[in-house]
């Protein structure tokens, strides 16, 4: 218990569209924080009594969490050619937020297990207006999250909207299960 006392002084807050989800998410089940930066997300689903996987290709903001039990860490960079580092691993939620590389949402999609839940939130066309990113490679289209979760996983809610918190910007979020 106190392993938790411990990551809920230091936790950032989660993303609100994360949070509002969680209850997708398996008790107890093992999550997949993609792409985690400071691991705001992973800590979240830690304190919730979850397993989690945290990925990232700078895991110096996230090494105080290497020596908790319930926690893996992966060093990679997603966007270096190399096969998707986790193999055929399945997850009870893959969460991502703030970040995009199309070529890896199959191996996302697929690394839903049954039951599990797909959270992802990103910023979208529009963004430009508001500043960084603005480059339309880091931008999704419209309903560019949906189309590519629809056909494997069941959507419960998606948004294609502009947030003024933190910061304004447009972003899509969606969150999806795949079905027992």
């Amino acid at each position: 218990m106190a392993e938790h006392a411990v990551v809920a002084q230091r936790s950032p807050e989660p993303s609100d569209w994360v949070s509002h989800f969680a209850s997708l998410v398996p008790t107890g089940g093992l999550v997949l924080d993609l792409a985690c930066g400071n691991g705001r997300n992973g800590r979240f689903f830690l304190e919730r009594g979850h397993r989690v996987v945290m990925v990232d290709r700078d895991i110096v903001p996230i090494t105080d969490m290497a020596s908790f039990e319930h926690v893996e860490i992966v060093a990679t960079d997603l966007e270096d050619g190399r096969p998707w580092p986790l193999g055929d691993r399945t997850f009870d939620a893959v969460v991502v937020t703030n970040y995009l590389h199309r070529p890896i949402f199959p191996n996302l999609i697929r690394s839903v297990a049954p039951g599990g839940a797909f959270i992802y939130e990103t910023f979208a066309q529009g963004n430009e207006q508001f500043g960084r990113p603005n480059n339309p490679d880091f931008l999704l289209h419209r309903e560019e999250l949906l189309i590519v979760t629809r056909p494997e996983l069941r959507v419960i809610a998606f948004e294609d909207v502009v947030v003024e918190s933190p910061r304004p910007a447009v972003v899509q979020r969606v969150a999806a299960v795949r079905d027992s």
